[in-house]
């Protein structure tokens, strides 16, 4: 399912999905979200296709996070739970296609849009982009146990406590200093920086990118625990009082005023 703001493209052995809500820092919707499943599929179906490239409209976000306003019909344990489930089915999939990903990183990447990025093989960010997954002071949610997971195996568990506890963002220098991005590039050279990433793997062999690939996300898998096992504190978080009180504020663009409730 692509729409206008899901672009799929396909150039020789570069695939390419653009999120173009650059009105919103390209915030995604349900729509988007399973636009992203589709395009996965897609690429793992083409032969031709070498590596699949992430990127947003606009210039100033890569993904900016989930569109908040889809969070206003929240109201029961099961809404947090099925939520998380989903998003955890999509970046699962992205996890899983079998050829290389590459963010292709401008300005923000944030709360989801971070997950995103993270969950590719390789990020290739400017010099102005911004990590982070702030929850903690917008909207008083929690991450899935496999988002955390596959925080902790980028960089440890102190500096997730850090990053996630105080909600901030680090730019793209400390990000590069965290191993979060591969290399930063100025924002006139990055299109071409990544289509001659793009050409350097098509050139390797297929098949030992493709063992290369599976055989880390096995180890990585083996090491994570089971998904319901953290379905307790998704449930705490989103029917807390303070998740409510989170979205109201982000939507009106206030600061929040957390209880602990």
């Amino acid at each position: 399912m692509f729409t206008s703001h899901a672009q799929f493209l396909v150039d020789g052995p570069l695939a390419s999905l653009t999120f173009n809500r650059p009105e919103a820092r390209n915030a995604m919707t349900w729509e988007m979200y399973e636009a992203l499943g589709d395009a996965c599929d897609r690429v793992d179906n083409d032969a031709a296709v070498r590596a699949f490239v992430l990127k947003g409209a606009g210039g100033r976000a890569f993904i900016s996070g989930t569109d908040i306003g889809q969070f206003t019909r929240f109201d029961t344990r099961e809404d947090g739970l099925s939520y998380e489930r989903k998003i955890d089915a999509v970046i699962d999939r992205l996890e899983r296609v079998s050829k290389p990903t590459i963010a292709q990183i401008q300005g923000f990447a944030t709360g989801g849009g971070c997950v995103i990025a993270l969950t590719c093989d390789l990020r290739v960010c400017t010099p102005d982009s911004r990590f982070g997954v702030p929850i903690a002071r917008t909207l008083g949610n929690c991450l899935s146990a496999a988002s955390i997971a596959r925080l902790l195996d980028l960089v440890g568990p102190a500096r997730v406590k850090d990053l996630l506890f105080t909600g901030r963002l680090v730019d793209a220098a400390e990000a590069e200093t965290l191993g979060l991005v591969t290399r930063i590039v100025e924002p006139v050279s990055i299109e071409d920086e990544v289509k001659a990433l793009v050409s350097t793997i098509a050139e390797n062999a297929p098949l030992t990118i493709r063992a290369t690939k599976e055989m880390l996300r096995r180890v990585q898998q083996h090491r994570r625990i089971e998904a319901s096992l953290g379905d307790d504190l998704i449930a705490l978080c989103y029917t807390s009082q303070d998740f409510k009180e989170g979205v109201a504020s982000f939507l009106a663009k206030r600061a929040p005023r957390f209880s602990g409730r």
